[in-house]
């Protein structure tokens, strides 16, 4: 009897063990499919975030944005900083990127000179930091400054043949770091679309084109 007894009650706890272990692996089951379900949901809504425009009711740019903001503010700012450190190692060159495009905006001038204000505008500088930066390549001959030639008022900033001599030196260096930092990087293609996104950001009249007018100042009639 008690052999029969001890049986019958092993198999009853063994029966219950058993129920209780299918239990629980259910109810792990349904944990684990709500998880990946909110999970999935979440990840969804990321997707969905990321892909979404902001609005000009918006506080803040979407997180996608964001990135794009900040790509391209840092490639910016680094590829500014490398284009003249590539100009800076050679010491007989030793010109910043900014004193490279002034020396490059004077040359496609008509005569080799450019008002100070319209200079600045095409560089993109302040008035008092062109006169600073001219002043700096005036000690190296690079640039002179005289009245201007048609009226007599105010200055202007005339290449020297010194200024010229070094640009044509320094010309295939900068436009050697210019395609093995940024065109052969990006390739031909992206390379000008790059050109046409940044062209919309600008204004039509901005002076990027090869002997450009300054932004604002008037071509001189042809002929």
């Amino acid at each position: 009897m008690r052999d029969t007894q001890s049986s019958t009650e092993g198999e009853v706890g063994a029966g219950a063990t058993g129920c209780a272990a299918e239990a629980v692996a259910e109810a792990a089951e349904v944990e684990a499919e709500a998880v990946a379900e909110a999970v999935g949901v979440e990840a969804e809504a990321v997707a969905a975030e990321a892909g979404r425009a902001s609005t000009p009711e918006d506080l803040w740019l979407t997180p996608s944005e964001q990135n794009a903001w900040r790509g391209f503010l840092y490639a910016t700012t680094l590829l500014t900083d490398r284009f003249s450190e590539v100009l800076q190692a050679d010491p007989e060159i030793d010109l910043t990127l900014g004193e490279y495009e002034i020396l490059v905006r004077l040359s496609e001038a008509q005569g080799s000179f450019l008002r100070m204000s319209e200079l600045a505008d095409r560089v993109v500088h302040s008035r008092s930091r062109l006169t600073h930066t001219i002043s700096r390549m005036e000690k190296r001959g690079l640039v002179e400054r005289v009245r201007c030639s048609n009226d007599g008022r105010g200055r202007q900033a005339q290449l020297t043949v010194a200024g010229r001599e070094l640009l044509e030196r320094a010309a295939p260096i900068h436009v050697r770091s210019v395609r093995e930092l940024l065109l052969d990087v990006v390739g031909h293609d992206d390379f000008l679309e790059l050109g046409r996104i940044l062209g919309r950001a600008v204004p039509e009249d901005a002076p990027i084109a090869i002997g450009s007018p300054a932004a604002h100042v008037e071509a001189a009639p042809q002929g």
